[in-house]
């Protein structure tokens, strides 16, 4: 195909990207520092053939070619003035920032980075033409309340490359993460929504693959509206696309959400001397932050080189139509957005109503789906856990800090401990929100599992070839004696109840929990805190032998959690009385069974037990009055065993215990039978660092 056999039409500046609608496709892409934008369409045989967009509106370059569909692979050659701070250089080919599906990857060669006239089509990706069709049937979002969501973080290769009962072909993949054995597991786990690693087409640094290694998070995109197409079966000529949208379906006829890990910070461009891929060779003073005084110095608040320019229209445009493509096209329920305190910088400083913050609260279409953020960036004034808009949820640093760090046996946090217990209140309550805007996690992707946490207080990161300087240092992490696997009985038993010790708390807490895949089977990195680099059985879910015990575990606990509306309030606790018997919403209590006051806190105790009232004073989603069962949480962090005075016959009669983290109840799921029964104001022995939950007994009468 030539130039001359091509016809060639003026099109529309919108919508942006490549549009098909059934006859022919139109191009649009943004540059308004380009003096010349040129369509490069490749056929099979990947024989380039060059087609100069004839109009420019606003910046906007575009045309409508009749003779193009789907599968067409393309890229754009701009040209233009050589400024500072401007990168066109028509050698280079160029991804559209809009592309709905990528082919290849990138073959690295000096040609990728290089600004000069060498050719870089022989070594990048190509943009494919999609047909945006799909047959969605009677899909419907679940929708699940935020009070009643229990996230699942995976990686979407990692979570089935492993698993034995998944289609060897669809493994690693969007089909096979919806494969029948991944959903049985899914619910019955009790999840409702998985939080997947970055799906966006991403890049595998230079740095990486010279050594052997990949970018396997994939917090490094390059391609906001396209699936990634390694985790396709046929990734080359847009069957991502519809893969993903197979793995959404499914998924949603399941119950289950699916919420994307979102990289809107920055772009695999990198800063000064990275490659030039798409965004710098179309507009690089439009895309990114530039120093004023040096327009070849980039502003780096993510610590990977560049950092996308917020207070540009276009890049505002770009990444709310990509949110809008995923919510509407691809039928997404929600996004958490990493490093999201980047997202908020205007000038300098973050900014909790910066612009982008004031066009998501008023998208008719965004504004109405779950927002996670990650309330940090690496700038100065980046940690802004509990600053966000109250249309946000936070993943919650501090939880996680403090979970671990009483758990690993650290003093002077009981106060703290019950506060986040309660759903962080301190946090998030002066402006508006609810529990759910906090994001409750005791590990994440990004540091060690929770077998890891319990084994290792030393990082073991050499297979990342940084000799071991990568990753964080402050894990509060606790080894329970001995550094590393063990077979003395004492220690694997010390581990298996810290696991449970960790896992319940996080799934008894106020707030929206999140697990993270593998952590319900003991999966282990080795000691690896920060796996980013490794695609391999490091990283991968291994299915090969579970911990069944931990699995049972964690099911129970969700299960108790999704039961009993106490474990999922809607508002804050306050401690006022509640119902018409004068006991308050919640209390907590000495191991005296008298209740804590101002001095309690901060006096070296190691125990606290939470009484959470079955009178909610809560209205259901029909106007019902809300009620669930009373519960009475203890815990007992320090290493030694004590005597637990219940508090008296006014705060319950009869008790059942439903959760102990030092038998390991409720493995089974067994109702607890009578020798687990005990009386308000009788003794109970806690075990050194321990958690026990019991239950008012309904078939007591005590329940009021």
């Amino acid at each position: 195909m030539t130039g001359r056999e091509l016809r060639v039409w003026p099109g529309r500046p919108a919508p942006l990207g490549a549009s098909w609608d059934g006859a022919g496709t139109n191009f649009s892409v943004f540059s308004e520092s380009a003096e010349l934008v040129e369509l490069c369409l490749f056929d099979v045989e990947g024989v380039e053939t060059p087609v100069r967009l004839p109009e420019c509106i606003g910046g906007v370059w575009h045309a409508y070619l009749p003779d193009v569909g789907p599968g067409t692979r393309y890229g754009f050659r701009a040209s233009g003035p050589r400024a500072p701070g401007d990168l066109h250089r028509r050698s280079k080919l160029l991804l559209d920032p809009y592309a709905r599906a990528v082919s290849g990857t990138i073959h690295w060669n000096d040609a990728v980075e290089a600004d000069d006239d060498t050719d870089s089509a022989p070594y990048v990706p190509r943009s494919v033409v999609v047909n945006p069709w799909f047959d969605w049937g009677t899909d419907r979002r679940p929708d699940t309340p935020w009070h009643e969501t229990v996230l699942y973080e995976a990686h979407v290769k990692g979570l089935t490359q492993l698993h034995p009962d998944v289609p060897e072909p669809h493994r690693g993949t969007y089909l096979g993460l919806c494969a029948p054995a991944v959903i049985d597991h899914l619910r019955s786990l009790g999840v409702t929504a998985v939080e997947l690693m970055p799906i966006h087409q991403f890049v595998h640094d230079r740095r990486l693959v010279e050594a052997g290694l990949r970018n396997y998070w994939g917090y490094n995109s390059i391609g906001f509206f396209a699936p990634h197409n390694d985790y396709a079966v046929g990734g080359h000529d847009g069957e991502q696309v519809q893969e993903f949208k197979v793995m959404v379906k499914t998924l949603h006829e399941a119950g289950i959400e699916v919420i994307l890990d979102v990289v809107y910070n920055h772009t695999a461009e990198a800063g000064a001397g990275g490659p030039i891929l798409s965004f710098r060779g179309l507009d690089n003073r439009a895309y990114y932050r530039l120093d004023p005084q040096d327009p070849a110095v980039y502003v780096d608040y993510t610590g990977t080189g560049n950092s996308l320019n917020m207070r540009h229209p276009h890049v505002l445009q770009l990444i709310m139509d990509s949110l809008r493509y995923w919510v509407e096209e691809l039928h997404v329920d929600g996004f958490r957005f990493d490093l999201a305190a980047t997202l908020a910088r205007e000038l300098h400083d973050v900014d909790r109503l910066s612009a982008f913050f004031d066009l998501i609260q008023q998208d008719p279409v965004v504004s109405r789906v779950k927002l996670i953020a990650e309330p940090w960036d690496v700038g100065e004034g980046g940690y802004q856990v509990g600053n966000f808009p109250p249309l946000w949820s936070e993943w919650n640093g501090r939880y996680r800090d403090c979970i671990r760090e009483v758990w690993r046996g650290g003093s002077g946090h009981l106060g703290e401990f019950a506060a986040r217990l309660t759903g962080s209140s301190d946090l998030y309550e002066d402006d508006g929100r609810h529990p759910h805007a906090s994001i409750n996690f005791v590990t994440a992707h990004d540091g060690f599992t929770l077998t890891d946490l319990v084994t290792y207080e030393q990082k073991r990161n050499e297979a990342n070839g940084e000799d071991n300087h990568d990753g964080t240092d402050d894990n509060r992490a606790w080894n329970c004696g001995i550094e590393g696997p063990t077979e003395v009985p004492e220690v694997v038993q010390l581990r298996a109840r810290q696991r449970r010790n960790l896992m319940a708390t996080l799934l008894l807490s106020q707030g929206v929990p999140m697990l993270v895949a593998g952590d319900e089977l003991g999966r282990t990195q080795h000691g690896n805190n920060n796996a980013y680099a490794q695609d391999n059985e490091i990283s991968w879910v291994d299915w090969s032998d579970p911990d069944s015990s931990m699995l049972s575990f964690t099911r129970n606990l969700v299960a108790l959690r999704s039961g009993n509306p106490v474990l999922q309030r809607r508002h804050f606790l306050t401690g006022d009385p509640v119902g018409g018997d004068g006991r308050p919403d919640v209390a907590r209590f000495r191991s005296d069974g008298e209740q804590m006051v101002s001095h309690d806190w901060d006096n070296g105790t190691t125990a606290v037990a939470v009484w959470f009232n079955g009178e909610l004073a809560e209205v259901g989603p029909r106007g019902e009055v809300a009620r669930g069962t009373t519960l009475l949480l203890g815990a007992n962090l320090g290493a030694e065993a004590i005597e637990w005075m219940l508090p008296g016959p006014h705060w319950g009669g009869q008790w059942r215990v439903v959760v102990d983290t030092a038998s390991g109840m409720p493995a089974d799921g067994a109702v607890a039978d009578t020798a687990s029964r005990v009386r308000g104001g009788e003794r109970l022995e806690l075990s050194g660092r321990c958690l026990v939950v019991l239950e008012l007994d309904p078939l007591s009468g005590d329940e009021r």
